[in-house]
């Protein structure tokens, strides 16, 4: 898995250290093509890993505005390649 991997509804990421399961969080992400940045507030779905392999921490986000939305849309479809 790459280190971050960005999908309509939440993000899954690669961690040093853990998260509790249902930890409610808010992220913010950069799209490096026009320097836009959205925050998504969400909730941690999954957390499996080890300390010495690091974490992949799976998030759904729970709330957002429908800019926000459609920006994370474009951001997801970039990041698969997909129109």
């Amino acid at each position: 898995m790459d280190a971050v991997a960005l999908h309509k509804s939440g993000i899954e990421f690669r961690s040093p250290t853990p998260f509790n399961e249902w930890t409610e969080m808010t992220v913010e992400l950069h799209a490096s093509r026009d320097n836009g940045k959205i925050q998504c507030s969400g909730v941690v779905i999954a957390c499996s890993g080890s300390k010495h392999g690091g974490y992949r921490v799976s998030m759904v986000f729970t709330s957002m505005t429908e800019q926000a939305q459609l920006r994370l849309n474009t951001m997801a479809r970039s990041q698969l390649g997909s129109g």
